[in-house]
């Protein structure tokens, strides 16, 4: 049976891989330790072959690509908790980074997107979203691409010009709607946008890539500035989320996962989430671990989740919190009663006295059954437990198996292009080509120019008969003898040989 160590405490944790899929959720106060134990979590599932996916929202995730440092306190826990071949040793890592700066680019379309997402990260009203609806199926209707933010004000600016046209045909759009949907495309072009929308876009399958000697590659997407917009980083990740619902094929209870993706702050994924945005995240939660992926919450309180989600998450580790306020009474309370009940503990008592590494812990059993809450001692990570510095992290991007296939953006005809083309009635063509394309028409001038006193010449013009048309006269009185014949041919043939050499 393939598992995963997990701690100890009355007896070994496991984690069994079959039911990895079935989601789960890394609570606990600032402090008591729960980002070491996604780290342990991440590479144990690279071990076992599982490609990993992680939003490293405070940038002290990216230890994952370093081995950590030995010490005694490590290899004493290591030893308490029976680990046997505990020893320090780095993780297969990609970097990613909707900027660029600090990673691959990752990048998707604005069609891809959809408009239901996009009106959620240009945090538009009912109104607006229902305009931003009547652009995308326009520009399907008229056989747009929308790739990037340049596309879609293109396409904006199409609908502004021909208004009242497009409202008779799709509905009602006022003019100040449209204007601040247009304001907020610019807001966020200026928080990273811009970036982010474009190609070539994100391939699921180099997210479920593994390495040479079989273990599942982590990807950890620089999130650090990205979470300063949270509505952009969100929606993000239920694009994402949604992609793998919509691609991966069915493929029930895997042996173990395809991909595991872990969320850090959680909370930031449903504050101010619509219902019907809700309930799409609460369907792809119940439907995507049939296509082999796990999703894991990681947050400060167990009610950051809501409870329709919650209550999909059947591997929890809970760390320590702290009951100082109502708010945290209840996150307590609520914690609590998401455990199988253990007749040795008491879980809201116990839950405030947990010390930093130390976490009560429920995973799947046989048959997708949890088992009874067990306060353990959470197995150490062998990875650093601390950020990698930015010359380490430029040397593990440089030996990306990735390559360069995101690193430049390519800017093909869509939209933008297009109606441009339309308003100007000359087609768009290549920057770089103008000045060839300018010798060459002067080229072909010249030799016209060159050629034209020939032409006339031999065939004449409007005012004047040519050499030609005065020969095949003059030979047309002979023609009927063989010598006029032969004539003919040789004056002709000799001239038009001569115009074909020149």
């Amino acid at each position: 049976m393939n598992t995963l160590l997990i701690g100890k405490g009355d007896q070994q944790v496991h984690l069994n891989l079959k039911y990895a899929n079935r989601h789960g959720l890394i609570a606990g106060a600032t402090g008591t330790g729960k980002t070491v134990s996604l780290m342990s979590l991440a590479e144990g599932f690279s071990r076992q072959g599982v490609p990993v996916f992680i939003t490293d929202v405070k940038g002290d995730i990216s230890g994952l690509a370093m081995a950590g440092t030995p010490s005694e306190k490590l290899l004493q826990r290591a030893a308490q908790i029976g680990i046997e071949d505990y020893h320090n040793e780095a993780n297969p890592v990609v970097l990613w980074d909707l900027a660029g700066v600090q990673g691959h680019p990752l990048r998707t379309t604005i069609s891809e997107m959809g408009p239901t997402l996009l009106s959620r990260i240009l945090e538009l009203n009912d109104t607006q979203s229902g305009i931003l609806d009547i652009v995308f199926q326009l520009a399907d209707d008229q056989g747009l691409l929308l790739l990037d933010l340049d596309d879609l004000r293109a396409m904006l600016a199409l609908v502004a010009e021909e208004r009242k046209e497009v409202s008779a045909k799709y509905g009602l759009i006022s003019a100040q709607s449209l204007a601040a949907i247009q304001r907020s495309v610019l807001g966020l072009e200026r928080d990273g946008g811009k970036d982010f929308f474009g190609e070539p876009a994100l391939q699921l399958e180099d997210l479920m890539r593994t390495n040479l000697q079989g273990r599942g590659i982590i990807n950890l997407l620089a999130a650090n500035k990205l979470i300063l917009t949270p509505s952009l980083y969100s929606s993000f990740l239920l694009w994402l989320l949604s992609e793998l619902f919509e691609n991966l094929p069915e493929v029930g209870d895997p042996e173990k996962p395809k991909l595991v993706f872990f969320i850090d702050e959680a909370h930031l994924l449903f504050e101010g989430c619509p219902p019907s945005l809700l309930k799409r995240v609460e369907q792809i939660m119940r439907l995507i671990r049939s296509k082999g992926v796990g999703v894991y919450f990681c947050s400060q309180f167990p009610d950051d989740v809501p409870g329709e989600i919650l209550g999909q998450l059947g591997n929890r580790i809970q760390h320590a919190l702290r009951a100082y306020t109502p708010r945290d009474q209840k996150a307590v309370k609520t914690a609590a009663e998401t455990f199988v009940p253990n007749p040795k503990l008491v879980v809201s008592e116990v839950i405030s006295q947990l010390g930093v590494g130390e976490a009560l812990v429920s995973m799947l059993a046989d048959k997708g059954v949890p088992t009874m809450v067990e306060c353990a001692l959470i197995a150490p990570p062998r990875c650093r437990m601390g950020p990698a510095t930015s010359e380490e992290l430029h040397q593990v991007r440089a030996q990306s198996p990735i390559g360069g296939k995101y690193d430049h953006s390519i800017n093909r005809e869509s939209a933008y292009e297009l109606l441009n083309q339309r308003r100007t009635g000359v087609a768009t063509s290549n920057p770089t080509s103008t000045a060839s394309d300018t010798a060459n028409d002067g080229q072909t001038g010249q030799k016209a120019e060159e050629q034209g006193w020939f032409s006339e010449l031999i065939f004449g013009n409007k005012r004047r008969q040519g050499l030609a048309e005065t020969l095949s006269k003059q030979a047309a009185r002979t023609v009927g003898s063989q010598l006029g014949k032969q004539i003919l041919r040789g004056i002709l043939g000799g001239m038009l040989g001569k115009s074909s050499r020149r």
